[in-house]
Order: structure tokens, then sequence, then C-alpha cells
């Protein structure tokens, strides 16, 4: 009992570790966002000209300050919850494959807004939660992993009502285009990591039905070597 007690404490303690290192890049990213909104009011400043804008030149440094940016708090907290919740799980849950799909998500989002976007300033990280959550409902079906797929259908369950996000003009002042791209960007990393990364559990049980199967059929045939040597003899 003494042994069970200390191994369930011993993976306990495993887990708890491995949701905070989840936990730390996400959170610093949260904070990163916060530390410019606070800034901004705080000098009454409006940074959104850092954003992306549209195959300009000037919208270029947007990929990667973009997603700091935020038009408010409304428009940040509406982020900050799922970046948070979202990039958690990405990297508890894939953790292999967890710091190249966040840095693939956020750089190929914010490329292809600036390839495709209207003629506009382009900021926030909803093209960043877009993408996570792309991510980990496709990753989830590719792999066929029951876990994972579990996952799957948890984000559609609270986040399922996103895809409205990515109808043009669906809500006003908002950059749908942010929102497909990062959509499309969740999707192909699934489809690129499909293979790293978690996968499917094989169990043991598999192989062994495999080896019965054949020493029976080896048995079978010296059984019947066995009785065409008995025929012979008599």
């Amino acid at each position: 009992m003494t042994s069970f007690n200390e191994q369930l404490s011993g993976e306990t303690a495993y887990y708890r570790k491995k949701l905070l290192l989840s936990l730390f890049i996400p959170a610093v990213f949260v904070f990163l966002m916060w530390l410019v909104k606070s800034v901004e009011v705080l000098f009454g400043i409006d940074l959104s000209y850092l954003g992306i804008y549209p195959l300009e030149i000037k919208g270029l440094p947007g990929i990667l300050l973009s997603p700091l940016i935020h038009d408010d708090f409304k428009h940040l907290v509406s982020n900050s919850i799922p970046v948070l919740f979202l990039g958690t799980g990405i990297f508890y849950f894939y953790s292999d494959v967890a710091l190249k799909v966040t840095i693939w998500i956020y750089l190929l989002t914010g490329l292809f807004v600036w390839l495709v976007g209207r003629d506009a300033w382009h900021i926030g990280a909803s093209g960043l939660v877009y993408g996570f959550a792309s991510f980990l409902f496709f990753s989830g079906i590719i792999r066929k992993y029951f876990r994972l797929i579990a996952l799957s259908l948890l984000i559609v369950f609270l986040y399922g009502s996103m895809v409205w996000g990515m109808v043009p003009d669906f809500y006003v002042n908002v950059s749908w285009e942010a929102h497909m791209m990062g959509f499309v960007s969740g999707i192909i990393l699934a489809i690129w990591y499909r293979n790293e990364g978690p996968q499917p559990p094989v169990y043991d049980w598999m192989f062994e039905e495999e080896d019965g199967s054949g020493q029976g059929a080896q048995g079978s045939e010296e059984s019947d070597q066995a009785d065409e040597e008995v025929r012979n003899e008599k």
C-alpha cells in the first residue's frame, strides 16, 4: 500500500510539474500582451501602426508584432484567456513539437494575412488563437488517438462558435482574414507534424495474437507430418 501511495504521489507531482512547464510560454506571451497595452495606456500612444498592413513594406513588422497589440482591454481579454488555455494544451499534449508548432503558426498566420488581407491595419492575437484551436482539433482527428480525439471534441464544445469569426464581415471591425489564416495554418501544421509527437499506443496483445496464430499454424503442420509418419510405419 505504501509503495502504491508513493507511486501515485510521484505521478501526481510529475503531471503537476508538466502542467506548470506547459503553462510557462503561453503565460509569458500573455504577459507581454498586457505589458504592451499598459504602455499604450500609460503613455497615451497607439501602436496600431505596428500591426500588419497587407502588401506594404510598412506592414511587414506586424508579422512579428501584431499579435502583441490590441485595440482595447475588451479585445485583449477576449484573446488572453484562449491563448493561455489553448497554448497550454499544445505544450502539454504535444510537448515534443509544441515550440515548433507555435512558432510556425505565429509566422504563417502573419505572413498569410500580409499576403491576402484587405487594406487595413490587422492587430491582435486572434489569428494565433484560431491556429491553436485548429491544430488541436485536426491533429487529434488525424492521429486517431482516442485521448487526443477527446481533446478535439472539447475544443469543438468550447470554441465551436469561432467558425463565425471566419465569415467575412460577420463581426464589425474584426479581421476575419487573421482568423481564417490562423485556422488554415493550424491545419497545415497538424498534417505536417502528424508523425511527430504523441501517437496511438501499440499494445503487447497485438503481437501476442500474431505470434499465437503463427505458432498454431506451425503446430498443425508438425501434427500432420507426425500422422503421415505413423501411417507410413503401418
